[in-house]
């Protein structure tokens, strides 16, 4: 039985196709509009997965949306009336928008449906609805490698849900407990982003990046003022400091005067105050993850825990939570936020619609390696980069391992697109920039010149999962790159009184150990483990990589540019190598040197995309 899950409307619009409760594909719309989160109807997304299957729209036996629209609505006008007369104009200008587009969003669904497969289907009698928090639960119990287990999800909100307990057994999945709206951390931590002059539901991962520059010396005060926060990690929020309920802005001038003034504007200099609000932020999360941690232990006894929603991808709290041993294992859903909710949704009318039997994967998990995304011929390859002009050779499989390896040993920057796409916000080895993390200039270099993005953001380390242990203060599989820890003890570089001493961003000049490209200023790094069986080619590099140099890294990191979407087709690869300085290209079989190119190709990216 295919199953279509789908999620949009809000941000990350996703599809994913599962049949028999087996994964077959998932992709976010963003990859193939080219629009950073992209909340539109998912067309290119289920046409991809339609054809990844070789389906026809009538194999479909149901389609589910991801969250229960109906629900949001009477959120949002409880909210209001529980609000009134504040938040009249936010009011106002969302209920147009409801009322035509989102509160009959059944009735559209089936039409956006009728348009990507073709109206000889009844979708109307095939769409299904899930809830949010039960599609973030699914997504994240039923493909972990688990038998059972309690499931923590943490988001901004779903219909009136930002926090949830589920208990997992087998093919029965229960929502136990719940947090509801307006109290969330996700929007605490949103709350903190936009005050930091980031942008909501983009910009949370660089309040993580920019905390080990400061001090949470505002973590007391939030606690105090903020939050409270019971035994069980249970939390209550005072909305008296935040606008997001009902206003047009996460903050207002109560919190302002709170923390000694207005919002950072974006894109301006970024001064020592933001970095202590965003290390408070952090810490606050982090403690409060670990407390409901512990709560959850003790109230369902359960030993293994897996997280979803986009609080899930927090990687440092993740990384704290694993080393505070409360649980003997923990899964994470690579694709944690709203794109994995398709996922969940499909799986979820599987085993709790459906009531069939779960079968674990003999893999580690089910999701293999999430290389759920398209994949590309050598024909197809090869006709994309002639339509570009590009100028190329074609290599065996040894040599191209060779000549990669090679190059990165020269400190060369590296754009690798192989195999499958990755389904969730990380690159993982199927779409990445790859280089020596040997370098103490990499770092800088690939910010400034290559992602042109913000100096102050970390790279994560891929690492040869039988060398892990030797590395980092880590001894399990990361392949999602979901965990942080600490860069060992003998791999790190003293630093001196001065250097210490150094203020905020300047600290990242300082190289602190032998991998200074990976190694953050609190020496710790996002952790992707690379395993053979997932992804053969990009192992091997690495594997000859350790072999030229000793070193069994590399410094991984998305193939883009700051505000794009990761890369999806050969035509993107080559528009964003003839973009940046990237040195190298290796698209399939294909290689392609930058001074081998015709300059005339060479394009203006580092203003091609919308600052996220």
């Amino acid at each position: 039985m295919y199953i279509l899950g789908i999620s949009a409307f809000y941000h990350d619009s996703a599809a994913c196709l599962i049949n028999d409760g087996e994964i077959i594909a998932a992709a976010q719309e963003e990859r193939f509009t080219r629009k950073k989160h992209d909340k539109g109807f998912p067309h290119h997304a289920i046409a991809y997965c339609i054809e990844e299957a070789g389906i026809a729209a009538a194999d479909i036996a149901h389609v589910v949306f991801y969250e229960k629209p109906f629900i949001k609505f009477e959120r949002l006008l409880e909210t209001y009336l529980a609000f009134a007369p504040k938040g009249f104009r936010s009011f106002t200008s969302a209920m147009p928008l409801w009322i035509k587009e989102k509160l009959f969003q059944k009735s559209i669904l089936v039409k956006k449906l009728s348009e990507s497969l073709g109206d000889k289907v009844n979708w109307h009698e095939r769409l299904l609805f899930s809830e949010h928090h039960l599609s973030h639960a699914a997504s994240a119990f039923y493909p972990s490698p688990f038998e059972r287990a309690a499931v923590l999800t943490l988001d901004g909100v779903g219909e009136w849900t930002t926090t949830s307990l589920a208990v997992g057994k087998g093919k029965e999945l229960k929502v136990i407990k719940e947090i509801h709206f307006p109290h969330s951390l996700g929007l605490l931590y949103s709350a903190f982003t936009y005050y930091t002059g980031f942008k909501v539901n983009s910009g949370e991962y660089k309040v993580m990046g920019l905390a080990p520059y400061g001090e949470p010396k505002y973590a007391n005060l939030i606690k105090e003022k903020l939050i409270k926060v019971a035994d069980d990690g249970s939390f209550q929020l005072d909305m008296s400091y935040f606008d997001y309920a009902t206003g047009l802005t996460m903050t207002n001038k109560k919190f302002g005067a709170l923390f000694g003034g207005p919002p950072r504007k974006s894109e301006s200099e970024l001064t020592q105050r933001e970095m202590d609000l965003a290390a408070s932020v952090q810490k606050v999360t982090e403690d409060i993850v670990v407390q409901l941690a512990r709560g959850i232990a003790a109230e369902t006894g359960e030993k293994n825990l897996c997280l979803a929603g986009g609080v899930a991808l927090n990687c440092v709290a993740n990384g704290i939570l694993l080393r505070e041993k409360i649980f003997d294992n923990i899964w994470i859903q690579p694709a944690a936020g709203d794109a994995g909710g398709a996922l969940g949704a499909a799986l979820s009318a599987w085993y709790v619609h459906h009531a069939k039997d779960r079968k674990l994967s003999e893999q580690r998990d089910a999701m293999r390696g999430a290389y759920l995304g398209p994949e590309f011929s050598d024909e197809q390859i090869e006709k994309a980069l002639n339509e570009c002009g590009a100028k190329y050779r074609r290599l065996t499989e040894s040599d191209m391992i060779e000549q990669i390896a090679t190059a990165l040993a020269e400190q060369k920057a590296v754009g690798w697109m192989q195999g499958r796409m990755e389904f969730g916000p990380r690159a993982l080895g199927g779409r990445s920039i790859i280089a020596d993390p040997r370098s103490p200039f990499m770092q800088r270099q690939l910010n400034l010149k290559v992602k042109y993005r913000e100096s102050f953001r970390p790279f994560a380390p891929s690492i040869l999962r039988e060398y892990v242990s030797e590395w980092f203060e880590h001894d399990s599989d990361s392949p999602y790159m979901l965990l942080v820890a600490d860069v060992k003890e003998d791999k790190r570089r003293a630093i001196s009184k001065e250097e210490n001493a150094l203020f905020g961003i300047d600290k990242l000049n300082v190289p602190r150990s032998s991998v200074p490209a990976i190694t953050h200023v609190d020496y710790s790094a996002r952790i992707q483990t690379v395993h053979e069986d997932t992804n053969l080619r990009y192992h091997a590099v690495i594997k000859r990589f350790y072999e030229l140099t000793g070193c069994p890294l590399v410094v991984n990191t998305s193939f883009n540019v700051r505000g794009e979407p990761i890369v999806c087709t050969p035509i993107d690869a080559f528009r964003c190598f003839m973009g940046t300085e990237l040195d190298v290209l290796s698209v399939g079989d294909y290689l392609l040197l930058k001074d081998e190119q015709d300059s005339s190709l060479k394009e203006n990216y580092e203003e091609g995309y919308e600052l996220d």
